[in-house]
């Protein structure tokens, strides 16, 4: 999923993800959300998150997928930890 968000910020533009992640947060708020449903939420924001990290290492230089394994490597570290 991330590479896929990756490659729709650089086809557009990173301010549609901004936004998309204010409306998720927005929507954690209802009460009526099951815990299921919170938690997709969650893995959605989580990953457009790492989609901007990637994409911003992108544009300071550093190769497409060197960017993309090197956030899949701090995403493992911080698991294994």
């Amino acid at each position: 999923m991330i590479k896929l968000l990756t490659e729709f910020i650089e086809e557009k533009d990173s301010d549609y993800i901004l936004e998309t992640i204010v409306t998720l947060e927005t929507l954690t708020e209802l009460p009526s959300l099951k815990d299921e449903e919170l938690n997709v939420i969650g893995e959605l924001i989580s990953n457009m998150y790492g989609a901007l990290d990637v994409a911003s290492s992108i544009q300071q230089g550093t190769p497409k997928k060197e960017a993309l394994n090197q956030f899949m490597l701090r995403v493992m570290g911080s698991i294994d930890k």
